[in-house]
C-alpha cells in the first residue's frame, strides 16, 4: 500500500460525520472555531446557521437540512433556540449528540437518551485538541 492510499484509508477510519448546529461565519464564535478544528482533523462537516456563508471551504447551511447520516451533532445554540429544534435533532438521529458549554439542556439530553443517541456534557474544541473527539 503507497503512502496516498494509506491517508485514504486513515481519513476514512477516523472521519465521524458531523453537523455543527449554531455555526457562524464570525471567527470569534467557538462553532466557527469547530468547524475549522473539525476540517483540520479530517472530520465530514455539515454546518448549520441562521445565516449562509462560509467557514473556510466549508458552505453553512441554512432551514433544517436533511442529513442522511450523521455520527455527532454538536451544538452551539443556547436551550431556548434549541426547542424548536428538538424534532429535527431527534429526526437526524446522530450516534452522539454533544452538549458544548452553555448548551447544556436536561429536557433535550432526556430525549435523545430515550431515543438512543448518547448525550455528552463537552466541548467540542476540548475533546478535538486532546484527540478525543
Amino acid at each position: 500500500m503507497n503512502l496516498n492510499s494509506l491517508k485514504r484509508v486513515n481519513r476514512v477510519m477516523y472521519s465521524k460525520r458531523t453537523i455543527v448546529l449554531g455555526a457562524s461565519t464570525n471567527p470569534e464564535r467557538y462553532s466557527h472555531k469547530a468547524v475549522l478544528d473539525l476540517v483540520a482533523k479530517k472530520h465530514e462537516v455539515y454546518a448549520i446557521g441562521i445565516k449562509e456563508g462560509k467557514i473556510g471551504e466549508i458552505d453553512i447551511l441554512t432551514g433544517l437540512p436533511k442529513i442522511a447520516y450523521a455520527h455527532t451533532m454538536t451544538l452551539y445554540l443556547n436551550p431556548t433556540r434549541q426547542v424548536p429544534l428538538y424534532e429535527y435533532i431527534l429526526k437526524t438521529k446522530p450516534k452522539r449528540l454533544i452538549f458544548n458549554p452553555g448548551t447544556e439542556n436536561p429536557e433535550l439530553a432526556k430525549l435523545a437518551i430515550e431515543a438512543g443517541i448518547k448525550v455528552e456534557n463537552a466541548c467540542t474544541l476540548v475533546l478535538l485538541r486532546t484527540d478525543q473527539f
